[in-house]
């Protein structure tokens, strides 16, 4: 269980710096700092999902919290509103946090203790918040909750503005309030002994961590009425959300949320306090659409995608022993299968889905593999798949979007020019950072790994014809590759080869050559290349994109949208290529399982250390190797968990 004592708590930096994160399982959530300073323009406590699971809007910021005892004023909410100026500090009253069940606070004024709880229904645009008394009760113990709006899309701060309607509607126990014609409606459902009309805004709040992003930091919120609690007769409720709520059933709806989690944990039958934590953390990712499942890749910014969405799959639903999650994931995304190709995203307001993607496709063969092997279930493969993977390979045959296609050595061409199809996407100014167009090495890696796994399929129920053509397919570009993609001088792979040229980048893209279930390496190059990556990319949190010795090295992903561009795949270190890197190092080095443990150690401290409880996307390249990018990423947690549960056995220091 995640805890952190007074000490941390009331440490502003310390306090700050560690970020909780509710979901409801369609793409919405909650999120913020244990001080209860919003640093990030994603940190609310309502960002519901419209047109699940994208379509996201930040309805409820969060409650600026005061507490009356007797005569005496205390405030509990905090909030950064100029680089030296917190007001209020109520995280100085903060005796406790704890993560688990859910993010819950210990306020201590005196010998008055009051604890805050913050939960999220699963299904639902809907979050409760309950504050209650623990201590013994006293006389004249009064809450105020002053709402603080926004209903803007969930990228977009919010600007003082006269357009903003000033009245709420009461019926009973509920509020409904329409902030905007053209806005959702946000209701409050609640227990206050009484609701005033207030109408005032609250300006300039300022988020440290968009101002080191180097986007606009400064926002106005709305504060449309003030609910007023005795907390000395009840606890304080108050559940938010896009649908009027009913109070009686939050103590129901609470015990249904917590048993849910508890069954997850058993039925993925955890080895440790550190799995049990992962567990939970893949949860968060997995999201309804339409009448079946995705995943979401990162939070609080990123919508579902569908490279991250097969890489994560293993480790997010099979190692957790979700296998009807797995399986309704693949099946959802065969829906949108187009010109071969499965989605790269689906964007954030529910448009038609993207295209421009050479990998995500491949990794879906490997995801489909994975879940065959794993449940038995090729009926699935043979019934509803098994065409259309076979549509796809013959695709790309003859060519589909972006050029991609099977060249005359067999191996796949892909990309135009600016295009960014592989995993390594950035732009500056319209610009490729890392310009890939022509045969990346992981694409033939995929590609081989998929013609192979197509030709166990065929064995399996297609015809001999088939497997036979899969095969003759897959080792025309094993031996190409072998040609053209070593690198005798660095003993590794070449990252691209294209019209002739070959690019000597050191990068962690060969890995998966040596790590995928079916390799076109031999041992003694497998070796090699795990040898090199190790060498010059592995650091304790992930691999480097980038070898230091390249003149273009990128240490730190700080700075301008630029500037971290440019450094996000020039250096920047991440954690879901430890998964790869360990596949690959036990297939070379069956006997050094212990080095598994020893790369999974950082990871036991870092989910104390950030987002509380799970993975960040990225990490600087060099020590101390900060956390950047999304507090919680679903294949840095996806690989980590799939490592764990694989590799951390009896060989294992933990």
């Amino acid at each position: 269980m995640i805890t952190f004592d007074e000490k941390i708590c009331t440490d502003i930096e310390e306090s700050t710096s560690r970020e909780w994160l509710e979901t409801n399982g369609i793409g919405g959530f909650a999120c913020g700092s244990i001080s209860g300073i919003n640093t990030r323009r994603y940190h609310s406590l309502l960002t519901a999902s419209l047109c699940p699971p994208v379509g996201r809007i930040r309805l409820l910021s969060k409650f600026e919290e005061t507490l009356f005892i007797g005569d005496e004023v205390y405030h509990l909410s905090a909030n950064q509103y100029q680089p030296n100026v917190i007001f209020p500090q109520g995280y100085k009253h903060i005796k406790s946090f704890c993560l688990n069940p859910f993010p819950t606070w210990t306020f201590r004024i005196n010998d008055v203790e009051i604890e805050k709880t913050v939960f999220m229904v699963q299904g639902k645009n809907t979050v409760f918040c309950r504050y209650r008394l623990i201590s013994k009760p006293k006389p004249e113990i009064f809450l105020e909750l002053k709402p603080l709006v926004c209903t803007v899309d969930y990228h977009v701060l919010q600007r003082e503005n006269s357009a903003i309607n000033s009245d709420f509607e009461c019926d009973g126990d509920s509020i409904c309030y329409k902030p905007y014609p053209e806005k959702q409606e946000i209701f409050f459902t609640h227990n206050a002994e009484s609701v005033e009309k207030t109408g005032y805004w609250y300006r300039n709040f300022e988020y440290q961590i968009e101002k080191e992003r180097g986007f606009d930091f400064h926002e106005d919120l709305f504060q449309p009425f003030l609910l007023r609690f005795d907390l000395s007769k009840a606890p304080a409720i108050v559940a938010c959300g896009t649908s009027i709520e009913k109070l009686s059933e939050i103590e129901k709806l609470e015990k249904e949320e917590i048993k849910r989690r508890e069954n997850l944990i058993e039925n993925a039958k955890p080895k440790d306090e550190f799995e049990k934590e992962l567990v939970l953390a893949a949860d968060k990712f997995i999201v309804s659409r339409n009448q079946g499942y995705s995943v979401i890749a990162g939070y609080p910014w990123f919508a579902d995608w569908g490279r991250d969405t097969m890489i994560s799959l293993k480790g997010l639903t099979l190692e957790t022993n979700r296998f009807d999650i797995a399986r309704s994931i693949i099946l959802e995304f065969s829906k949108y299968i187009s010109q071969g190709m499965i989605p790269n995203r689906f964007p954030d307001q529910g448009e038609e889905p993207e295209y421009n993607t050479a990998d995500a496709t491949l990794w879906y063969f490997e995801a489909i593999r994975a879940y065959a092997e794993t449940t038995g279930d090729y009926d699935l493969v043979r019934n509803r798949l098994y065409e259309k993977l076979a549509d796809i390979i013959a695709w790309h045959l003859r060519g589909t979007r972006f050029q991609i296609h099977v060249d005359t050595d067999g191996l796949l061409f892909v990309g135009e020019e600016n295009s960014q199809l592989t995993w390594m996407d950035a732009k500056v100014d319209g610009v490729a950072v890392t310009p890939r167009v022509g045969k990346p090495v992981e694409i033939q890696a995929l590609w081989f790994n998929a013609l192979k796994t197509m030709s166990a399929f065929a064995e399996k129920f297609g015809s001999y014809s088939e497997k036979m053509l899969y095969d003759s397919m897959a080792e025309a570009a094993r031996y190409s590759f072998n040609q053209l993609f070593w690198n005798k001088e660095e003993d590794c792979l070449f990252d691209v080869v294209s019209n002739g040229e070959r690019d000597a980048t050191i990068r962690p893209n060969q890995i998966f050559a040596a790590s995928l279930h079916f390799s076109m390496l031999d041992m003694e190059r497998s070796r090699k290349v795990v040898e090199k990556v190790e060498r010059e990319l592995l650091t304790p949190f992930g691999l480097r994109t980038l070898s230091p010795r390249d003149k273009n090295y990128h240490p730190r992903y700080v700075g301008s949208p630029n500037e971290r561009d440019s450094a996000y795949h020039q250096g920047t270190v991440w954690p879901w290529l430890l998964g790869a890197f360990a596949d690959a190092y036990m297939k070379v080095f069956p006997e050094r399982e212990e080095k598994i443990a020893e790369l999974l150690s950082a990871f036991r401290n870092h989910i104390e250390q950030a987002g509380l409880g799970q993975i960040s996307e990225i990490f600087d390249a060099e020590p101390p190797y900060s956390p950047r990018g999304c507090l919680a990423q679903a294949w840095s947690v996806a690989e980590i968990m799939r490592l764990s549960r694989k590799y951390n056995g009896k060989k294992s220091n933990f």
